[in-house]
């Protein structure tokens, strides 16, 4: 089972996690044994995380010589606040294409988009990226940022946007 500490309930990660539409941000093993970060989209569901990709990226080759990774999703605006983790990540094709048809109505909102439609088109194959995390970390400075918030613009922003951009 995977160890979740830090200020917010299990409860609280997953709706966090449930309603951020920001990107993961991944880190993994390059062949060479650096560090690589990526963006992703991705979703939440069952205790995992759901990415999907070209089967030609790097960071699937990546993947396939070293399954460890850690990764952060957290707001880009004040009040600051977030989850990271590590854990490890498996690939598969199969299904590959309706976890891209979720994740571009998660983030896109439309199929129709001109985006949509390439990275769904079907010359591209994708494969999902499945991040079963050990452990999760939460943090949140939205008590010690509130005089921040109040005068701050790009808090400002956060305040009229949806609640985790």
């Amino acid at each position: 089972m995977t160890t979740v500490d830090g200020v917010w309930s299990r409860e609280e990660v997953t709706t966090f996690l449930d309603e951020a539409i920001v990107p993961i941000r991944l880190g993994c093993h390059n062949p060479s044994g650096g560090l690589w970060m990526l963006s992703l989209w991705f979703r939440y569901r069952d205790g995992v995380f759901e990415c999907a990709t070209s089967t030609g990226a790097d960071v699937v080759r990546f993947l396939r010589k070293n399954d460890e990774v850690c990764f952060e999703i957290s707001t880009n605006r004040p009040p600051y606040m977030g989850v990271r983790g590590a854990g490890t990540a498996t690939l598969e094709e199969d299904g590959a294409k309706d976890v891209l048809r979720s994740l571009v109505d998660r983030y896109l909102g439309t199929q129709e988009a001109e985006m949509a439609q390439w990275l769904l088109s079907d010359e591209r194959e994708e494969v999902t990226i499945t991040i079963d995390p050990s452990r999760l970390h939460t943090w949140d400075f939205t008590p010690r940022m509130q005089e921040l918030v109040e005068q701050s613009p790009a808090a400002q922003t956060t305040l009229q946007s949806p609640k985790y951009d």
